[in-house]
Order: structure tokens, then sequence, then C-alpha cells
């Protein structure tokens, strides 16, 4: 039996809603395992969001064209089977192409199978949209992914090595923090990140209140 099949219309908001409104790391917390542990570098922040992005685009695409194929009581086994599936491409292909790399990685890299952003958008969006909104959707989530990992390697590199994508910028006289490349730097620059987006979202919100009172008080002076 199919899920319900939700409305088809394609709006720049499928695309944009994982980079800002439900960023997957920012707004939803999910993922919280590479994000803490992989993004002492803009190297590995950048390689686990591609990788991460890769899969969840191969998998939610499959998905959404078995939607109407995969009984329901098996789906959920049935989406890990397809997502471990492109996670194992993955793991292969940044083995082929950087050993080092796979290193640093380490079992992160496999984990994805276990990430709760790539198997709740086949449960809650890939199984009951076209194959188009899913594509559009899930590239929307994997760059807002991308970019959230990104902005804690940049300054998680930054202040803890002086330099971005291993080129020195602050100068031999900057002490750098170590902290920043340890597990605790992961929790130091999310947290601080969390409250820059939480203090965006209020403005946002104030102004939308202000807006709609200003149209009140001037509708019925």
């Amino acid at each position: 039996m199919a899920l319900p099949t939700a409305d088809q219309t394609l709006t720049a908001d499928t695309f944009l809603a994982g980079i800002w409104r439900e960023n997957p790391v920012f707004v939803m917390l999910l993922g919280m395992c590479p994000v803490l542990a992989v993004t002492n570098t803009v190297q590995n922040s950048l390689a686990m969001g591609l990788a991460t992005t890769f899969v969840l685009l191969a998998s939610s695409g499959l998905v959404s064209l078995l939607r109407h194929l995969i009984p329901k009581p098996v789906r959920i086994a049935a989406y890990i089977i397809i997502i471990a599936s492109f996670v194992t491409v993955v793991d292969y292909a940044i083995q082929a192409i950087s050993l080092d790399l796979y290193n640093q990685l380490g079992a992160f890299i496999q984990l994805i199978v276990a990430n709760c952003m790539i198997l709740g958008r086949a449960e809650s969006y890939a199984s009951r949209h076209g194959f188009i909104q899913t594509q559009v959707n899930s590239l929307g989530m994997g760059l807002g992914f991308t970019l959230a990992l990104l902005c804690l390697g940049g300054v998680r590199e930054l202040l803890g090595a002086g330099s971005l994508l291993g080129y020195p910028l602050l100068g031999s006289s900057f002490e750098p923090w170590v902290v920043m490349l340890l597990p605790p730097g992961g929790f130091f620059v999310l947290g601080a990140w969390l409250l820059l987006f939480a203090w965006l979202r209020e403005r946002r919100d104030q102004r939308a209140i202000a807006a709609a009172t200003h149209s009140a008080t001037a509708a019925h002076p």
C-alpha cells in the first residue's frame, strides 16, 4: 500500500527550505555526530557535506521512484538498504580518491547510514512526492547541511590552526586555539552558530509582527 501523495507543487521554497528555514543542523539539529566530529578542518567538512549530499540525492530519488512499489510495513527497512547501498559507493569512492582523507573521516563515512536527516527525508518527503520535487528538496537540504559543516569547519580551522584549507591566514604571531581542533571546540562553535541563528530568527519574527501591527493600524486608524 503506497503512502498518500502530497501536494506536487514545485516552488522556490522547495529548494530554499533546507538552506534556511529547515536547515538540518542549525534548525532541526540533525546529523550531530559528523557535525561535531569531522568539522575540525574545511576540507573534512566539505568532503563529508558532499558525500552526505550525494547519498541524500541518490537515496531520496530512488525512494521517490519506488514509493508506490515498496510495501508500507517494510518501508523503513527498504529505505535503510537503499541508503546503505549508496553509502557503500561513497565509502569506496573516497577511499580510491584519497586515502588520507578517508582515514581522517574514519567511520563517520559509514555512519551516514544512520544520519537521521537522510532517513527522515526518505520517510517524510521522498515517499510522498515526485522525483523532480524530491531531488530539488534533497539538493537544498544537502547544501544546507554542507553549508553548516563549512561554517563550523571554517571557524574551527581558522582559530585552531590559523589557516583555511591549509593556507595560513593569521600570521606567525597568532597563537592557535588548540581546543578548537578538539571535540569540545565543536560544541563551542556549534553553540555560537545556534545562538546567531536563534537571534536572526527572533529578529525576523519581530519584524513580521511589527509589519502586521502596522498594517492592522493602517487599515483601522
